[in-house]
């Protein structure tokens, strides 16, 4: 008996494919929690809070599920639309605003994100299973899985949901101010982004709090 937890080695295994394999060491009813949104320059962050019904998930769905950042934009975007309208899918999505986010740093703006996510599932779950190291403080039971979206299911399809559903309020935010091309860069610290904060300055979608763009205060 070596006493080490089997959550850990699991977590340790290469997994090329997401699976339910952590939801299945829990009883009751498994939420997966994934953010998106930490590191752009500009625009709220998202998270997204998931449970599965693995009696009715599609086998044929599943094997499209992955890592959001490990599939194209248009096949993340055909599961957000099959994740949202499958019956074995219940989800809530949160955000913590750019204000938020320069108030009380990212960190605690995510853990918001993730609070709000969770409160907008139609039950509350047994057990939550989030990816990362950030973990809200929940009466919920919560197991931190790193890189949990390349490890499960539940988790894939939250990093799917927050993370078209981020894109698409970019997009909405890119209308308004096409110069910075938030459609393509969705925010993120690109040179294109870049360049048009030091001709066009910046506006309150900007995360005044992040260092480079401090610089153009």
């Amino acid at each position: 008996m070596t006493g080490k937890n089997p959550l850990k080695r699991l977590q340790k295994m290469t997994i090329i494919k997401p699976s339910f394999r952590f939801e299945k060491f829990h009883q009751g009813t498994v939420a997966g929690i994934d953010e998106a949104g930490c590191g752009p320059w500009a625009g709220p962050v998202v998270a997204a809070a998931v449970v599965i019904d693995q009696s009715l998930f599609d086998s044929n769905l599943s094997k499209l599920i992955n890592d959001s950042k490990k599939i194209s934009k248009n096949k993340r975007e055909m599961c957000f639309g099959l994740l949202l309208n499958h019956q074995a899918i219940c989800y809530g999505v949160g955000q913590a605003s750019v204000s938020e986010i320069d108030e009380i740093n990212i960190g605690q703006a995510t853990k918001l994100a993730m609070i709000r996510a969770l409160s907008n599932l139609s039950s509350k779950p047994d057990y939550i299973i989030i990816d990362g190291i950030r973990s809200p403080q929940i009466e919920t039971p919560v197991q931190m899985i790193v890189k949990g979206d390349q490890h499960s299911f539940t988790i894939a399809a939250a990093s799917i949901i927050a993370k078209v559903t981020r894109d698409q309020i970019m997009e909405e935010l890119h209308n308004q101010y096409p110069q910075y091309k938030w459609k393509n860069n969705a925010g993120y610290g690109t040179e294109e982004h870049r360049l048009a904060m030091e001709k066009h300055g910046i506006t309150e979608h900007h995360r005044r709090s992040y260092a480079p763009v401090k610089a153009f205060l």
